[in-house]
């Protein structure tokens, strides 16, 4: 049963027009097809239908965190649920998992990370700014996972205080001088994610991953397009997300032990010698 406090997510079947509001006793959500009231809500469940004072209807569901953080206040750019879904995967962590984040700007990504390391987890994230750290706060707060972060406001050139993290994610203009201070925070084996926007910024980060020893580095960017759902007339919509970052992702491993000075020379040969085992044309990767 829904009550005051709650967020409620309005959608009209009628023009596909949608709202995220949080339900405050007195208060109505207006629109072109007429107001609801958040008294009329209060005591319904998700899945009911609602209608405004003009008779149209609205479906009251229960909202994702993609859509809440598509919606959040800010002050910058935000990362789209379109990466962030890919991102949480390819750091491969879950529920207890400690996740430090650089770069916090409005909280999006800070939030999505706290909803899925549950409550024995924490996200620490530091942002320079405190204006955008109040901000972000604010917006974990309205998603109700503010008691799993620790937001700290600091200059990164002093580092980060956690060690043996599960992922880092970097959200900066400059990742490469963070480069150091990442493979510090970060347990062995484990991911480091970033985002940057341009070429250059990538072709920089590649080298400072490997001047690191970061492992298994990718780079990609994912574009995603909506379709009209209109059966009669499917097509995709006039407008998509495309490139908002290119995403890069790499591992901490230790240094490769170096070969004996008297051991055979096949084993000191590199991957051209005859020492290894052949490599096949795809990749080097096996069938499961």
């Amino acid at each position: 049963m829904l009550s005051s406090g709650d967020l409620v997510f309005l959608w009209s079947p009628a023009k596909g027009d949608s709202f995220l509001v949080r339900l405050s006793p007195g208060s109505s959500q207006g629109s072109h097809l007429g107001q609801i009231k958040h008294d009329d809500m209060i005591g319904m469940e998700y899945g009911d239908v609602i209608g405004t004072n003009k008779g149209s209807p609205f479906f009251m569901l229960r909202p994702s965190v993609g859509e809440y953080t598509r919606r959040i206040k800010r002050q910058t750019q935000v990362i789209f649920p379109k990466d962030s879904g890919f991102i949480i995967q390819h750091l491969n962590f879950g529920p207890g998992a400690l996740i430090v984040e650089c770069g916090t700007g409005s909280g999006g990504l800070t939030s999505v990370f706290a909803h899925f390391v549950g409550d024995t987890g924490r996200v620490v994230t530091y942002d320079r700014r405190g204006e955008f750290s109040r901000l972000a706060m604010s917006n974990a707060e309205r998603w109700g996972v503010s008691h799993r972060v620790e937001f700290k406001v600091r200059d990164m050139s002093l580092g980060f205080d956690e060690r043996d993290a599960d992922a880092v994610f970097l959200d900066v203009q400059n990742p490469w001088d963070f480069m150091g201070v990442a493979h510090e925070a970060l347990a062995w084996g484990h991911r480091l994610g970033i985002l940057v926007p341009t070429f250059n910024q990538v072709e920089r980060t590649l080298i400072a991953l490997k001047e690191f020893g970061f492992v298994d580095a990718q780079v990609l960017e994912l574009l995603l397009r909506y379709f009209k759902t209109d059966p009669g007339r499917l097509r995709p919509d006039d407008t998509m997300t495309a490139h908002t970052g290119f995403l890069i992702f790499a591992a901490k491993a230790r240094p490769v032990p170096a070969a004996p000075d008297d051991a055979p020379a096949s084993d000191r040969e590199d991957g051209n010698g005859t020492g290894g085992e052949e490599i096949s044309p795809a990749c080097g990767q096996s069938e499961i």
